[in-house]
């Protein structure tokens, strides 16, 4: 598991605030451009193994734990900074890995959503890809939005 993984969510505040179709492709770009590396080698573990599914699921519960480690005091995990961990899993992690277009790509987030559910304290998130998010988003509703 790469070293200091935990700095992926260091910015996940100023990058769920005010998402819009246009920030969040941004973002997103952004993301990948720093924190691409991670995931990277977290492909790499994976594509190296003949068991990809064990190797996403090794790859997963040492992420979530790194993560848990990083964020918990006294060993739980307040409910507001869980959710923030939650959405950002969705719309930044899991959407990341998917646009890396590796062949182990869905594995790997098979893994890291099963370890990260069974991480977490009542969580059961899910995943979808970058295309499905971003299209998801209303730049403007009749100019309210």
């Amino acid at each position: 598991m790469p070293e200091n993984v935990e700095v992926i969510f260091e910015n996940r505040t100023a990058m769920m605030r005010k998402l819009k179709k246009k920030s969040y492709e941004i973002n997103m770009q952004s993301f990948r451009d720093e924190h691409g590396h991670f995931f990277d080698e977290m492909l790499k573990k994976v594509n190296a193994s003949e068991d990809k599914a064990a190797a996403s699921l090794e790859v997963g519960k040492e992420f979530a734990d790194k993560i848990f480690d990083a964020y918990n005091t006294k060993g739980k995990i307040r409910g507001a900074m869980q959710a923030d961990l939650n959405l950002f899993m969705i719309y930044y992690v899991f959407p990341a890995v998917l646009l890396t277009e590796d062949e182990s790509a869905k594995e790997l987030c098979d893994g890291l959503k099963t370890a990260w559910n069974n991480r977490f304290d009542d969580t059961n998130i899910s995943y979808t890809d970058y295309a499905t998010l971003y299209n998801s988003f209303r730049d403007k509703i009749f100019g309210m939005f």
